[in-house]
């Protein structure tokens, strides 16, 4: 069984879950089965709801742009979110909500084996490890599992916050540079360093 064909086994699995919290449309996830790079957010807003589809918004389209800027195609990566459907009125998601998608999440890194999981927001990023704060951890680097984690602010959070968005560019760009180097980051960053409170970026960034 291919990835694709995995992925689209999970979902359907995911459509007949009458366990799972939510009631709005199911979006999955899109993108290269075979990427390098997945990036994570939080949740499905209202554009995403309607379309069935991760990042489609105006968060979607900044999120677009930035990949574009280092040279890549929305459909080089794939793109999802913890929860897969909207919370009411575009709220936060709920631990419970995390908690019943977790195990479909899973499944989804495990067959798509990312070597970057890159995340957008501090949901997501929480989700992977809860002593990490946004303010002071987007952008560096973490060894996590025989992979690399980088988190990001979320498009949206950059939206309401113009100020970010030259500092939101250049760490974007330091993704090809983290790929190319990925067998020696994995040397170079401590699995401790993940675990720590004050987790160390790697030094080569």
């Amino acid at each position: 069984m291919n990835k694709e064909t995995e992925l689209k086994k999970i979902e359907s699995e995911m459509t007949g879950d009458k366990s799972l919290s939510l009631s709005t449309n199911l979006v999955f996830g899109e993108g290269s089965p075979d990427c390098a790079v997945m990036f994570i957010g939080e949740a499905p807003g209202e554009q995403e709801d309607i379309q069935k589809r991760p990042f489609v918004g105006r968060g979607g389209q900044l999120l677009n742009k930035m990949i574009e800027k280092i040279g890549w195609k929305r459909e080089d990566v794939y793109i999802t979110n913890i929860v897969k459907r909207r919370p009411p009125n575009n709220r936060d998601p709920l631990p419970e909500e995390i908690a019943t998608y977790q195990p479909y999440l899973q499944k989804q890194i495990e067959i798509i084996n990312p070597k970057i999981i890159a995340t957008l927001g501090r949901f997501s990023m929480a989700y992977f490890n809860p002593n990490l704060k946004i303010s002071r951890d987007h952008g560096k680097v973490f060894r996590m599992n025989g992979r690399l984690f980088v988190p990001f602010y979320h498009p949206a959070a950059v939206l309401r916050n113009p100020n970010l968005i030259s500092e939101y560019e250049a760490e974007f760009k330091k993704l090809p540079k983290i790929l190319e180097k990925f067998d020696e980051l994995l040397r170079e960053v401590p699995v401790e360093a993940f675990q720590k409170k004050e987790a160390p970026q790697s030094k080569l960034f």
